[in-house]
């Protein structure tokens, strides 16, 4: 299958090679001409055979509105356009609308995996017509990890972004808690070796999880995350998460309370945030703040 995708950064590059790895063509085009494979949105297109489907992996809003706006005039009737980056859901319906006037099919598709998807495969929510999605599959199986799970049709146009923020905040709730619980153990004097107190937490114990082996990894590289500022920023889905528990009546408290320390993070240098900023670090690759 032939496949454009726009934005190579940090998962769209690693998506292209596990998607080429998978024996599909993949055409990149990314800003940086360093790692694009052709030099704009119309020469993508061109490179590709009909129907055409692009992905599109770019920050959320104005980016990934431009982008649409763009590829709207573009495409022709039955190619489809896949928004793989992290929109709120309700943009999905607004772009679902716009490329239907045109002929143009749209799928929404959350991608949870960070750094670590090119080897060990993205968890993919979709949301969007049946027969958009099918002709789309081949790219989701490239993508998603080995074996049964890992991927689903969510629902609607909308359903794989408000699937994946609501990961995203049960994210945000877990990282707060391994953080509390780890600033708890480096307060009492009667625990010598936290680091290996997390570490015997990774089998047998019902809190192991994949952010606890990557708490683990932090603190093998910085033991008391001393290099570390307590601070950690909040990209958006957690804040999406909440309101939409207030526009549906929904009590989110652990969520909630997790979003609000990360404000608290901005205030104080605080010793839980930088538990949170190192697993954003590990998983993610996010940026983090230096003490120096």
């Amino acid at each position: 299958m032939e496949l454009g995708l726009v934005g190579l950064g940090k998962m769209g590059g690693n998506m292209r090679e596990r998607i080429r790895r998978a024996g599909h063509t993949v055409i990149g085009y990314d800003r940086n001409p360093d790692v694009a494979d052709v030099h704009s949105l119309g020469d993508l297109v061109s490179n590709l055979n009909g129907p055409r489907v692009v992905w599109i992996m770019v920050p959320a809003g104005v980016a990934t509105q431009t982008t649409i706006d763009e590829l709207a005039e573009l495409l022709s009737p039955g190619d489809i356009v896949v928004d793989g980056g992290n929109s709120r859901w309700t943009d999905d319906e607004k772009h679902a609308e716009q490329l239907h006037a045109k002929g143009i099919g749209f799928v929404d598709c959350g991608v949870s995996g960070g750094v670590w998807g090119l080897e060990n495969g993205y968890a993919l929510m979709y949301g969007g017509a049946a027969e958009h999605v099918a002709q789309v599959q081949p790219i989701f199986d490239a993508l998603k990890p080995e074996g049964s799970s890992g991927a689903v049709h969510a629902g609607t146009v909308g359903a794989g972004h408000f699937a994946k923020m609501v990961h995203n905040g049960i994210e945000y709730a877990m990282m707060q808690a391994y953080a509390e619980g780890w600033e708890l153990l480096q307060a009492v004097d009667s625990v010598t070796d936290v680091r290996e107190v997390f570490r015997s937490w990774q089998e047998g114990t019902v809190i192991r999880s994949w952010l606890l082996d990557l708490a683990v990894r932090a603190l093998d590289e910085d033991e008391h995350l001393a290099k570390l500022r307590g601070y950690a920023d909040d990209s958006g889905e957690g804040r999406w998460t909440v309101e939409a528990a207030i526009d549906n009546a929904v009590p989110l408290p652990a969520i909630t309370a997790s979003l609000f320390a990360r404000f608290a993070s901005r205030q104080d240098d605080s010793p839980q945030m930088k538990m949170v900023a190192a697993l954003r670090n590990q998983f993610g690759g996010h940026a983090v703040e230096s003490t120096k």
